[in-house]
């Protein structure tokens, strides 16, 4: 609760702990701001975007240099001050050896001096033969890059901002009412389109996404040793058993529309069946293994990807934070460092994050 001493409204008030509120509170506390977190169920609360146990982190990002360096960033962030919630799996990112995805993720890797290497055809048959790959396929692998632990990463960081100085509370905040914060922040991932219907509107599109885990042969040291794989054309990526929790499989195309708070979070059998699918084509020794759990979560994309940072266009003291959710888990760090800097010394904007810069024509660029 706001503690009894309070005389003066806080200085930030950030609506949402997922992942981007949350580093977004964190910076801003430890710049001596005055910040309430506010988010209506808690941190890494099984309905948010930063739910779960996993999430990918990895530098690819074919010409996307933005999101590279952002990637980059966080993880050294991630890694500073919260080292416990990585784990270095390496990620394997594949595609038909003359994709330009991957001969851009590999000009940019290398600008950035970011460690990856190239491994054609044959050679990924050596490296990883429980993986079935196509006659083209080739690969940038990254092996310093891996998996994060979201749900308990994100309820840490709430942690530290706490300990630096925030205030938490558990509930709903519905309108940026001055007489609690002087800026309002609404990172609230799925939500933001019902806080800003008319402002956001389509710009943000909540859908449905079905996560598969699946047993693997106790101590077979070849999926002890898993990267996590990524097929962007084949709309699916994987991740290793971590902390024993199964062989994730996660279908990466958008899926249908979906509400937060009271969509059906039971799996389809058509979904179950496009992973079995996946098994039996890409990891046939798991082709008939059990399936140990599942998830409907959900995405909170914009129609190319973009992250949405800017301030609402009629209310100044208040920033909208979103589009996240997909691919933005890994940049939480970068996020909550960028949209700080914003309100406090202001400077220069990222256009691609802007909302002028958003439509609603769903065409898919980020990946």
């Amino acid at each position: 609760m706001i503690p009894a001493d309070v005389a003066k409204p806080y200085d930030v008030a950030v609506i949402g702990a997922g992942v981007f509120g949350a580093w977004t509170a964190l910076h801003l506390a430890r710049a001596g701001r005055r910040v309430l977190i506010a988010d209506q169920h808690g941190p890494g609360n099984s309905r948010s975007s930063s739910g779960g146990e996993t999430r990918v982190i990895r530098m690819s990002y074919g010409a996307d240099q933005i999101y590279t360096c952002s990637a980059i960033r966080s993880l050294d962030l991630w890694r500073q001050f919260f080292p416990s919630f990585f784990r270095k799996t390496g990620v394997l990112m594949v595609s038909n050896a003359g994709s330009a995805y991957l001969a851009n993720s590999r000009e940019i890797l290398s600008e950035a001096r970011y460690p990856f290497e190239w491994i054609p055809h044959g050679a990924l048959r050596d490296r990883f033969p429980q993986i079935r790959f196509d006659r083209n396929a080739a690969a940038v692998f990254e092996p310093v890059s891996g998996v994060l632990l979201a749900r308990r990463a994100v309820q840490a960081v709430v942690d530290a901002a706490i300990q630096a100085g925030a205030f938490y509370e558990t509930r709903r905040i519905g309108e940026p009412d001055s007489r609690l914060a002087a800026t309002f922040v609404f990172a609230c991932g799925p939500w933001l389109p019902r806080y800003f219907p008319a402002v956001i509107g389509a710009r943000i599109r909540p859908t449905r996404q079905e996560v598969f885990f699946f047993g693997t042969p106790g101590a077979d040291p070849r999926w002890l040793a898993m990267p996590v794989w990524i097929a962007f054309e084949e709309g699916v990526y994987t991740l290793p058993a971590i902390e024993g929790r199964g062989f994730k499989v996660a279908i990466d195309s958008h899926g249908l529309l979906f509400d937060p708070e009271t969509g059906d979070r039971r799996i389809s059998r058509a979904g179950a069946a496009q992973a079995r699918a996946i098994l039996k084509r890409r990891f046939p020794a798991l082709a008939e293994a059990p399936l140990i759990e599942s998830r409907v979560c959900q995405y909170e994309n914009t129609p190319n990807g973009d992250f949405l940072i800017d301030r609402h266009p009629d209310l100044k003291n208040v920033w909208l934070v979103g589009g996240g959710s997909g691919h933005g888990f890994k940049h939480g760090p970068f996020v909550g460092e960028y949209v700080a800097r914003q309100i406090l010394a202001g400077g220069p904007a990222e256009p691609r994050f802007s909302l002028a810069s958003k439509s609603v024509k769903r065409q898919r660029t980020v990946y």
